[in-house]
């Protein structure tokens, strides 16, 4: 592909890196955005400058928060007792969207995955172990995707906490196998979420 300008180049080169996005979708991208008020342009890169800069960790359940402690753990209307254990961000916006869940949520950050060269060390279980023996949660929802990998991920989060006594769950399985959780739609992913079973059942 051949550019007449060495900004524009660029420009393509870095949205291009973006997930599916390719080197024509690029273009067509950065073309648009120099067709814009530039004051709109300069807000798009604003907000993601101040995305890179400024946003962080839940310290609590690790999601992704303008805050030290997210909205959702630090409301005083959530029930601390039980937590749902997620892969990332989408799927605490997918489940909230359902308005079927009002626990907390714990964010692996990942599923482990021994190709990908991902192990437990790589994931926030360790602290989701010691949240559980603090003795507040009184059961774990495991909302992994139904794939070998989420599979892994839940047993072996299960074998960690299985000494606690509490009770651990997994969501029903009305979502298909091999599904990933952020593409369910919200009424399947709500009915999963109360019609949850227990772990053992599942293995």
């Amino acid at each position: 592909m051949n550019f007449s300008s060495k900004l524009l180049e660029n420009a393509v080169n870095e949205v291009s890196q973006l997930p599916g996005i390719g080197k024509r979708t690029a273009l067509r991208l950065v073309l648009h955005l120099l067709k814009q008020p530039e004051s709109q342009t300069h807000q798009l890169s604003k907000a993601l400058n101040s995305l890179v800069d400024e946003i962080k960790l839940c310290k609590k359940c690790h999601n992704i928060s303008d805050v030290d402690i997210c909205e959702i753990c630090s409301n005083p209307s959530r029930n601390e007792e039980v937590i749902c254990v997620v892969e990332d961000v989408r799927d605490v916006m997918a489940i909230e969207n359902t308005a079927q869940f009002k626990g907390l949520y714990h964010v692996l950050g990942g599923k482990i995955s021994p190709i990908e060269g991902i192990g437990p060390q790589n994931l926030t279980i360790e602290s989701l172990v010691e949240k559980v023996k603090k003795g507040v949660v009184k059961e774990v929802i495991f909302a992994l995707s139904s794939t070998i990998e989420g599979d892994t991920t839940n047993f072996y989060i299960f074998k960690q906490i299985e000494k606690e006594g509490i009770k651990t769950s997994t969501i029903a399985r009305g979502i298909a196998v091999g599904d990933e959780l952020e593409y369910a739609d919200e009424i399947t992913l709500g009915r999963s979420i109360l019609n949850r079973i227990p772990f053992e059942n599942s293995l």
